[in-house]
């Protein structure tokens, strides 16, 4: 099973529709069966400036689960979403911040869909946390939340998305995530590369200019893992983002 991670940073980017289009035709050659995706966003009053609606309309014979979030940079209503190419068993969205005002940037939701693949439940969770140091939203208290939401379910749950904590940095988000159980299917696979999704300064990290691995896929259990590759990072597929995506392959027995 293929799973791909991305945070599109939507309308943020120039020749945004020509960068959907090759999402799509990515998605679909690589035939990816589960993704996700943060920073989803769509133009408020502008049905033409809707990045879920558009990528969806191509994607055929995937199932889709969209939702809002908090609206970004005054004029988007910003979210996540999962395609999955299994059917969608139940679907639903809860914040993990502690403020829900959808005004409020900092504001953090989940989406999370539940599949079956060989007879398995799996949970889906497409994620996109706050930092680590932030006063107002400090990740660990989003991260506890989570993991809450988490252990309700019996089902294996994977969480997908953009942590907004390097895993190259110790002592802080990476670490907590897997001090609570969490398996990070990067250190898990049998082939990987160097992981690196952030190159330097984005929005939220500005005058941060290291390599970060901070787009990560966990889980709750030690998966068998094929490989973990970074993906639209110009030398696996061109640049649409100014994160990288995160592509690996599992087995689910």
């Amino acid at each position: 099973m293929k799973l791909l991670s991305l945070n599109c940073h939507s309308w943020q980017e120039k020749n945004q529709l020509e960068k959907i289009k090759y999402l799509e035709k990515t998605i679909l050659e690589e035939n990816f069966q589960i993704v996700a995706l943060q920073e989803v966003s769509k133009k408020i009053g502008d049905e033409t400036m809707d990045f879920y609606r558009l990528l969806s309309k191509e994607l055929k014979g995937y199932h889709g689960f969209w939702d809002f979030s908090h609206i970004g940079y005054s004029i988007y209503e910003e979210g996540l979403c999962i395609f999955s190419k299994y059917p969608i068993i139940a679907r639903e969205s809860f914040y993990v911040s502690k403020d829900t005002n959808t005004n409020n940037w900092k504001s953090r939701k989940i989406v999370k869909v539940t599949l079956e693949v060989n007879g398995n439940k799996v949970d889906i969770y497409s994620c996109h946390m706050g930092w680590w140091n932030d006063e107002e939203e400090p990740f660990k208290e989003q991260c506890d939340r989570l993991l809450e939401k988490i252990k309700s379910s019996e089902n294996i749950s994977i969480l997908m998305g953009d942590f907004n904590n390097d895993g190259n940095v110790s002592g802080e988000g990476y670490d907590y995530l897997l001090s609570k159980g969490l398996y990070d299917t990067y250190t898990l696979a049998k082939n990987s590369d160097e992981g690196i999704t952030v190159l330097g300064e984005i929005d939220g990290w500005e005058n941060s200019f290291e390599r970060k691995r901070m787009d990560l896929i966990l889980s709750t259990k030690p998966l068998e893992v094929e490989y973990s590759k970074v993906i639209f990072n110009g030398k696996n597929k061109k640049i649409i983002s100014d994160h990288f995506g995160v592509n690996i392959q599992i087995r689910l027995k």
